[in-house]
């Protein structure tokens, strides 16, 4: 999957930068249903929450990227070095 996802121009830091966002957008979407919903301060926590679960994906992703970024940069070395020799 990560290859696919690296393959397919996804980077370790679109990653990054969706989990700092995904934090953001937690806060805002707490404020938001706090503020504007007719519903109880309850509904406002989970959703809250519920934005938030997604940074810790979004960061471990952009973990896992970066790791394959590094396999393939080194990959790519030892291949140009087979070449020039």
């Amino acid at each position: 999957m990560l290859r696919k996802l690296h393959e397919s121009g996804v980077t370790s830091e679109m990653m990054f930068t969706a989990g700092a966002i995904s934090i953001g957008a937690s806060f805002l979407s707490w404020l938001v249903s706090e503020r504007k919903e007719k519903a109880n301060l309850d509904r406002a926590d989970r959703w809250g929450i519920f934005v938030g679960e997604w940074a810790p994906t979004f960061f471990a992703l952009g973990t896992a990227l970066r790791l394959e970024e590094e396999s393939s940069q080194r990959g790519m070395a030892k291949l140009r070095n087979k070449m020039n020799t």
